[in-house]
């Protein structure tokens, strides 16, 4: 049953950024969201200077743009000024090793404040930042470095060791090696060089279509896919960053995304940065505590987290947030998968007002369709399209893409392409970009509803990507890690429903004759895979099957596997080789 509508309280709505959604639909433009930010001479642009340059050449120089705390609580600040000079000098750097325009720049690190340099550096040198998630194991690691032709990349000596240098002989095209610590044969100790370099650096100006940022989301079959984005971007990242996550200039902000995923770029880096907001970034993990705290000290007034989180701080109980005060805390969103109602409801009943949920991909760029400051929350409901973005509900046949225009018809979520930060290619993949697009539509993969009021409502994913603890996870290069251990035949992986992460990975696994299906064995898989893929991406369970379902054709049917993991109908088994359960 459908949760009743929070309503805003009186006064909200007039001090949001968008105070009227049906007027600001009406009337946005995206000519007029260019002229928001700062341009070069000749139409061009970089996402850095709109980012961290123009605030101090308007005088905020003197404003904390981020404020690091680490895991021993101490805390670090660097102003726009601070962060001008330190991104001038990671370009230098990048310069003086001959990183050019293009050229792709990977980090692999945790939330420390060498990432964000890196990031705003790179795109201030020319170069394409492609961040890496630290939790990876070497395979997915070195399967986007491949994918993106990396040339260099910025990391730790910790995780150099562990991850990156055996990786080495099977990336010709890496270059350079970049330590934040340490020292190792074949690197290069990247303190001294910042040392070295000049504070000077003039800000590469790029084509609006030139590539600024690289990010990879998984594919059910195959390789990950090297998602490609402009630096016009920028346009998209500030505007919803102003009316979907309504930050004002000053705000003190709290992304918790780690940049290693599309979210902890965009709104835990750019957004904030253009919208001249100072940035909280916590090096340590979740403890439920120490955000409470941080939410309390730091004074933050907009929070943007995940429902994983949200979902472990409802486990905690009431009274852990009831410790702490929050006045100066306005607004709150979530992202990575679908805010159940309960959610958005305990926010309103602890903090006074609810998550804003809302709706994006890595492909998208930015927030699509949000609920608003100003608008009434329906709990469970992803909201309404941004301003400058059309979304429809279609159901995609061999004739083409028809809009189901009648209130709850379910049908795949798709959007007519045009809004700036849309992703311009997947790298190295013509045919696989041209198949998102069908006769005007992008076609998401999701599948959702519209109500009669213009929410929309997510449905669930059109294909097997598994999302867990806001991670999107391809089951093939799960499928691809397990197959290499000696023991396994066949596999199978899909997602099953978890309280707190959303889905956890589990893998269905046949095995070789002369091998027994032991506990053993099942610990000895997992090691194999946390060791291949990272703990973020390997299974959290394994079953043995004596085999698995499979098409003629010999293709393992995941959807079937997750049919009876659910106990929800087969469906259509016709295509179906007979396997035993």
């Amino acid at each position: 049953m459908e949760s009743p509508p929070i309503e805003k309280t009186p006064g909200t709505r007039d001090a949001a950024n968008m105070t009227d959604y049906a007027d600001m639909r009406g009337r946005f433009s995206w000519d007029d969201a260019r002229r928001e930010v700062d341009y070069f001479d000749g139409g061009k642009l970089n996402i850095a200077h709109v980012a961290v340059d123009r605030h101090v050449a308007t005088g905020h120089g003197d404003q904390v743009a981020l404020r690091w705390i680490a895991k021993t609580g101490e805390t670090t600040d660097f102003t726009y000024a601070e962060l001008q000079a330190q991104t001038n000098r990671f370009a230098n750097v990048l310069k003086s090793r001959g990183i050019g325009k293009g050229e792709r720049v990977y980090s692999l690190l945790g939330r420390v404040p060498e990432l964000y340099i890196a990031a705003l550096g790179t795109m201030k040198a020319g170069a394409v930042f492609c961040p890496l998630f630290s939790a990876f194991g070497p395979e997915p690691i070195h399967s986007r470095m491949e994918i993106g032709d990396a040339a260099a990349v910025v990391t730790s000596s910790r995780l150099y060791r562990r991850k990156l240098k055996k990786l080495r002989d099977r990336l010709p095209n890496l270059r350079e090696v970049f330590l934040i610590d340490g020292e190792e044969d074949g690197t290069h100790r990247l303190v001294p060089l910042m040392v070295q370099a000049s504070n000077d650096f003039e800000t590469v100006p790029m084509d609006p279509e030139d590539m600024a940022l690289l990010h990879f989301t998984s594919g059910t079959t195959g390789k990950p896919k090297g998602v490609v984005h402009v630096h016009e971007a920028v346009v998209a990242h500030h505007t919803t960053g102003r009316i979907a996550l309504d930050l004002k200039p000053g705000d003190v902000y709290w992304c918790t995304a780690d940049p290693g995923w599309v979210t902890g770029t965009s709104y835990g880096i750019v957004a904030p940065l253009t919208n001249r907001t100072t940035m909280i970034v916590d090096e340590a993990e979740f403890d439920v505590e120490r955000w409470y705290a941080t939410l309390a000290r730091e004074a933050v007034a907009v929070w943007y987290t995940a429902p994983t989180a949200i979902r472990m701080l409802m486990k905690a109980g009431a009274d852990a947030a009831k410790a702490h005060k929050f006045p100066n805390l306005r607004f709150m969103a979530s992202v990575g998968e679908p805010l159940n109602p309960e959610a958005v409801v305990w926010g309103n009943e602890t903090f006074g007002m609810p998550f804003h949920d809302n709706w994006w991909q890595t492909e998208t760029g930015g927030i699509m369709i949000a609920n608003y400051a100003s608008m009434d929350v329906k709990p469970g409901s992803m909201g309404k399209p941004l301003p400058g973005i059309e979304a429809g509900i279609v159901e995609v046949t061999d004739d083409g893409a028809r809009e189901l225009t009648e209130p709850l018809a379910m049908g795949e979520l798709a959007l007519r392409p045009g809004w700036p930060s849309m992703m311009r290619a997947y790298l190295h993949e013509d045919e696989r970009y041209a198949k998102c697009f069908r006769d005007g539509w992008y076609l998401s993969g999701d599948l959702a509803m519209r109500d009669a009021d213009g929410y929309f409502w997510f449905v669930g994913r059109s294909n097997d990507l598994i999302k867990s603890a806001g991670h999107l996870i391809g089951p093939f290069e799960v499928e691809s890690a397990l197959m290499e251990h000696p023991a396994v035949a066949e596999v199978g992986v899909i997602g099953v429903p978890d309280e707190t992460s959303g889905e956890i990975v589990k893998a269905y696994v046949a095995l070789k004759p002369g091998h027994e299906a032991t506990d053993d064995l099942k610990l000895e898989l997992t090691g194999h895979a946390r060791k291949k893929l990272g703990p973020a991406v390997a299974p959290k369970e394994i079953a043995f099957r004596t085999n698995l379902p499979k098409t003629r054709s010999g293709k393992i049917m995941r959807r079937l596997l997750k049919a009876r993991e659910l106990g929800l109908p087969e469906g259509d088994i016709s295509t179906l080789e007979s396997d035993e359960q």
